[in-house]
């Protein structure tokens, strides 16, 4: 079969990096081709290179036997490639319409199609179940209405070659299968397409053939069909991929106001070499106990006496915000925070999870009802919820998270560049600044530093790393006073013996918060965490310093556009700090990570916000039927069984097909 698109021999370099080596593929007519690789592999600059972006330092493309030229986007539409970036290419300041058709039309056009697009575009968002407002301005549309799009945008311009960079990341299941079921009709048709996605079941469902990248390298082509999961995975990243776990037995409680009650529980791992050598042994010797998570403390064997309700961190009692809107944002929203737990918010993208995650970072203030943390109120300013103890991990790392022309070690302190640890006098210490973000670096596992150190500029790293840093910043406070970072759980729970630590916060502003966490340990011991969050101790060490961590973790779609190697280091950041006694808010429209992260789950649809369940309450169809506006509802019949997620067969609503938010 003659290919449709052929590229021969492509090289990249961006100065010593060679960010694709000799990279060879074609397409054919009427097949999907899956692009894997972990984050910096050279994905993205391979399909950039197609699509006219960059221009290869060496090889060629052909399109339906033509060359290529080089470098140009308009060459490239022409030849009837159509490309939806993982990265949005949208004008903020004009319409979804205006957006759609920007150059589609030749300027010297005495006037403008605008009722034949637009109804081409309604006919479109119809077909392919992604409902937009033709009229609505960009820049107020959440982060998975401008991802909708950027696909109608590319489906508009009837592209025969299409690529999918991350195109479900931030759709509802839905909604994914919608446009599955349309692209395969398209591809019937002899379209087609080059499919990126870190989804492999996605990508082993869609997929005719899967090529992988890693190093900037292709080091895998084979057929879909018969592939495995975890041997694309282990491709992508050169080992084995290991779940994130919790240390120790996954709570899986029902937590209320008044006395707790085990709902779920799982065998619990073992945290000590000696426990772990019995466990593999079968043998009979009692090994000590391991230290205990906060969660733990309050629930653990389900045959104990009923312990106390886990403490309370944040409280949110009728918050309401009102937008421009006749709907408010928020609309009397209740939930409860409570540490060593995860609390996941599930919901269609645009029905007020960003509200919510705004509020708790200090970047809205509340119209009506209250937020506290530690029983005090707090402030809507983001400086003070910083130093409250609030980690924030935003939805959109390019646009919020970092500023991309700073160099990284900047962007490690930016939340606390004026506190004592970085400044005096009102300049910045460079030097603790710097070795700050080294150490970062180095806990973090930051890649793509080898060259500039932490004067890289940080729009140059790969999606992975740009989330680490965040998560690092985060998650890791300053080295003075000797504050560890999260990642030390792993030694704390690795140790024998008894120590007491105590960590304390202080806030400046109007308001001072003050937080105690408490950890117990079986012997003191230095300790040294890993780049995958894991760590050794050394008993008859000087005294661990006391751990510094959040007292509250705001996640906001945080492994979205990630590849499998990193969401597992993320997920096991977020699983260390909650057990280090954090409480978590992960927001996120993935519903396997929210399985697989969440005690507890909550579905936002329209402002409104339901009752926080165990996770043992949820199924599919009940969550989706509240994600789609069907109410709260009470515990299901069906449990979902442990290690259930959202990629397994179970039956959906029809009323959540094609969901959106007005």
């Amino acid at each position: 079969m003659t290919p449709i698109l052929r590229l021969q021999g492509i090289t990249k370099r961006f100065g010593t990096l060679v960010a694709n080596d000799a990279i060879s593929l074609q397409l054919a007519a009427g097949e999907v081709l899956a692009l894997l690789g972990e984050n910096g592999a050279g994905k993205s600059t391979l399909v950039s290179i197609l699509f006219g972006h960059y221009v290869a330092d060496a090889g060629t493309v052909e399109v339906f036997g033509r060359p290529l030229p080089p470098g140009q986007p308009k060459a490239a539409l022409a030849a009837g490639i159509g490309m939806v970036h993982q990265h949005f290419t949208l004008a903020d300041n004009l319409s979804v319409l205006d957006n759609v058709m920007l150059g589609t039309e030749p300027l010297w056009q005495p006037f403008s199609r605008r009722a034949a697009a637009r109804q081409r575009l309604l006919e479109a968002a119809r077909t392919f179940g992604l409902h937009v407002e033709p009229d609505a301005r960009v820049g107020e549309l959440s982060v998975g209405e401008r991802q909708r799009v950027e696909i109608l945008k590319a489906l508009f311009r009837g592209a025969r070659i299409l690529i999918l960079d991350e195109p479900t990341a931030v759709l509802t299941p839905q909604e994914s299968e919608s446009l599955f079921a349309t692209l395969a009709q398209m591809v019937a048709r002899g379209l087609g397409v080059i499919f990126i996605s870190h989804k492999l079941d996605e990508v082993l469902r869609v997929s005719d053939r899967v090529a992988v990248l890693r190093g900037g390298r292709l080091v895998a082509e084979l057929p879909a069909r018969g592939a495995r999961k975890e041997d694309l995975a282990e491709a992508m990243v050169g080992r084995a991929v290991a779940p994130a776990v919790r240390r120790g037995a996954r709570p899986g409680v029902t937590v209320d106001a008044e006395v707790p009650t085990v709902a779920t529980t799982t065998a619990r791992a073992p945290s000590t070499p000696a426990a772990a050598a019995a466990s593999a042994s079968g043998s009979a010797a009692q090994a000590l106990p391991a230290p205990e998570a906060p969660w733990q403390a309050a629930h653990g064997d389900p045959t104990a006496p009923t312990l106390p309700t886990l403490p309370t961190i944040c409280a949110l009692r009728g918050a309401t915000l009102r937008g421009s809107g006749a709907r408010p944002l928020l609309d009397g929203v209740d939930l409860t925070l409570r540490a060593g737990e995860v609390v996941a918010v599930a919901g269609v993208a645009g029905n007020g999870q960003a509200a919510l995650a705004e509020l708790l970072c200090g970047e809205r203030a509340l119209d009506s009802g209250s937020l506290l943390l530690d029983g005090r109120p707090l402030p809507a300013r983001p400086g003070a919820v910083v130093r409250a103890g609030v980690a924030r991990i935003p939805e959109d790392r390019h646009a919020v998270g970092v500023v991309g022309d700073l160099p990284l070690w900047e962007n490690a302190v930016l939340e606390r560049y004026a506190s004592p640890a970085f400044a005096r006098l009102g300049f910045v210490k460079r030097a603790a600044a710097r070795a700050h973000a080294r150490a970062l670096v180095s806990r973090y596992d930051v890649r793509g530093t080898e060259a500039g150190g932490v004067d890289t500029v940080t729009r140059s790293l790969s999606g992975g790393n740009m989330q680490k840093l965040i998560l690092g910043r985060a998650l890791m406070a300053p080295a003075h006073g000797g504050a560890a970072a999260v990642g030390a759980v792993g030694a704390r729970e690795a140790t024998a013996g008894a120590t007491t630590a105590t960590a304390t916060a202080t806030g400046t502003s109007t308001s001072t918060s003050t937080s105690t966490s408490t950890s117990t340990a079986t012997a003191t011991a230095t300790a040294t965490a890993t780049a995958t969050a894991t760590a050794t101790a050394t008993a008859g060490a000087a005294p661990a310093a006391a751990p510094s961590v959040p007292r509250l973790i705001v996640a906001n779609q945080p492994t979205w556009g990630l590849d499998v190697g990193a969401v597992a280091y993320v997920h096991q950041q977020l699983l260390d700090a909650c057990a280090a006694g954090s409480a978590v808010l992960l927001i996120s429209e993935d519903l396997d990570e929210i399985f697989a992260l969440a005690d507890r789950i909550a579905v936002m649809h329209h402002g409104r916000l339901t009752e926080a369940r165990p996770l043992a309450q949820w199924t599919l169809a009940s969550i989706g039927l509240a994600m789609a506006g069907g109410g709260d509802h009470g515990p299901s019949s069906t449990p979902v069984a442990d290690g259930q997620g959202a990629g397994d067969s179970v039956a959906l609503p029809g009323a959540m097909r094609g969901t959106h938010a007005p």
